[in-house]
């Protein structure tokens, strides 16, 4: 727990540190991304540190796993269905006031699953912590274009990407060493101290609203919110716990996204005008995001299984290991940003999917040649890969959207990240079983070690995709 704590100490430091240098002369400026930094961060936190919590929830309220998944499934569901209306709602009434009634929500949210009694209890709480990560995600990236200069949007992109690339992938490590010396209500009640700092700083530092609440509620397009709602729900559970439901599910979703594209088209002023995305930018950059996400939640669900049954590593050595992509993250996202502003951010974007195609493919391979140096080396390249990536596809479509769309354009581009999230979840983990033989946690050594390369070999090719797509956008800008 103290190697964890410093390890994490490390980090916040690094960030901050870079922050300061990036930003120095304009302490408003700096305090105002320190308050966006920490919501995001937390927001993502609570995206993957749960999961590695459920066997131990699962013994300590005498249930079965399908019961405990819930309690990652109703944050997910909750941030999967609403972003985008946050997003949105934040446009139209005014983002000071959603963001702090946001971390507001997360922050009494977590302490309810903290003290939480029962399973139920506690799934509802997680559901009302995904509400307050969805506002937490949505207008984080929103408030750049407020609080920054253009020339440095890509700077402030790296920061928040690197926050998001690390509150991911640092939650399995994290969680395991907190349920390991304090108990499983730790990883929850960690979020009030980091939740009431970030609500202090953002009430202070962030800047005032200019729009009026009653106007903007009037013009929200409840409709349309509904609609998108029950599609992105059918889609998420048809690829989390759908089961034999999964193609009723999945119907039911084409036909929502029907609906809702004719609703769009009916309304003054719709949830997502449907216009945007005739920009192949703004679309390619939406699906790029949704490939690269796949891939990484691929390597939080198949790296914890293939470090304990393929090298037989100790539960907090696993930790350890894993540790590794995040903290080189941490040290390069703010640099990243800086590239990007230099060297212009489609160039980023397509240095980024090149690093994380390497490292994929690398991922496939080395591991049964060089052993844990096979498994570390790979994951460090593709997880600063996708902070570079993230930060530059970030900046490429958020530093020229006007000031009434900000909102709904983060919104959709966290949804893309968080259905990439989902699926990865779901069908990455099939992939990785199926390699396996089935049942992974009977299958011997060498059994995962086909899963790990049957799963990480298709990895590469939807990089490889995204990568296509990306290379066509940054020559058809060229052109």
């Amino acid at each position: 727990m103290i190697g964890m704590s410093r390890q994490t100490e490390f980090v916040v430091k690094s960030l901050i540190a870079k922050q300061e240098e990036q930003f120095a002369g304009a302490p408003s400026m700096r305090w105002a991304l320190a308050s966006l930094s920490l919501s995001m961060l937390l927001s993502s936190l609570g995206t993957s540190i749960a999961n590695v919590g459920l066997p131990t929830l699962a013994q300590a309220f005498g249930a079965t796993f399908q019961q405990v998944q819930w309690v990652v499934l109703a944050y997910l569901l909750a941030i999967t269905t609403l972003i985008v209306s946050v997003g949105r709602l934040g446009d139209l009434t005014g983002r000071r006031r959603l963001l702090l009634a946001g971390i507001a929500l997360f922050t009494g949210a977590s302490l309810l699953c903290g003290l939480a009694p029962s399973l139920g209890l506690l799934i509802a709480a997680r559901a009302a912590q995904g509400l307050g990560a969805a506002v937490m995600m949505a207008l984080t990236m929103a408030f750049v274009g407020d609080t920054v200069p253009k020339a440095k949007t890509g700077s402030a992109m790296g920061l928040l990407g690197t926050m998001s690339a690390v509150g991911t992938a640092l939650g399995p490590s994290l969680g395991g060493a907190l349920i390991g010396a304090l108990g499983w209500r730790a990883i929850f009640l960690l979020n009030l101290p980091l939740g009431v700092l970030t609500f202090v700083l953002a009430l202070r530092c962030l800047p005032a609203d200019q729009r009026a609440r009653a106007a903007g509620l009037a013009r929200f397009d409840h409709v349309g919110t509904l609609l998108l709602a029950l599609t992105l729900g059918a889609y998420a559970l048809a690829m989390t716990i759908g089961h034999g439901l999964n193609l009723a599910l999945l119907l039911a979703a084409a036909v929502g996204l029907g609906l809702f594209a004719l609703a769009e088209t009916r309304v003054a002023e719709p949830l997502v005008r449907l216009g945007l995305f005739r920009d192949p930018a703004l679309s390619a950059s939406l699906a790029m995001s949704a490939l690269v996400s796949t891939v990484m939640m691929a390597t939080l669900v198949v790296g914890p299984f293939y470090l304990a049954r393929g090298f037989g590593l100790h539960p907090a050595m696993v930790g350890l290991v894993m540790t590794a992509g995040p903290l080189a993250a941490a040290l390069t996202g703010v640099p990243a940003g800086r590239i990007a502003d230099r060297f212009g951010a489609q160039r980023v974007t397509v240095a980024g999917l090149a690093g994380m195609t390497a490292g994929a493919c690398a991922l496939a391979l080395t591991p049964l040649a060089f052993g844990l140096a096979g498994y570390i080396a790979p994951m460090v390249l593709v997880t600063v890969s996708y902070a570079l990536f993230q930060t530059a596809n970030n900046t490429a479509i958020m530093a020229d959207v006007g000031a009434g769309q900000r909102g709904v354009i983060a919104g959709l581009l966290n949804l893309s990240r968080n259905l990439g999230l989902v699926t990865g979840a779901s069908v990455m983990g099939a992939l990785f079983a199926f390699g396996a033989g089935g049942n992974v946690m009977s299958a011997p050594a060498a059994a995962v070690a086909t899963g790990m390369r049957f799963t990480f070999s298709v990895a590469t090719l939807l990089i490889l995709l995204a990568l296509v797509l990306g290379c066509a956008m940054a020559l058809r800008r060229r052109g």
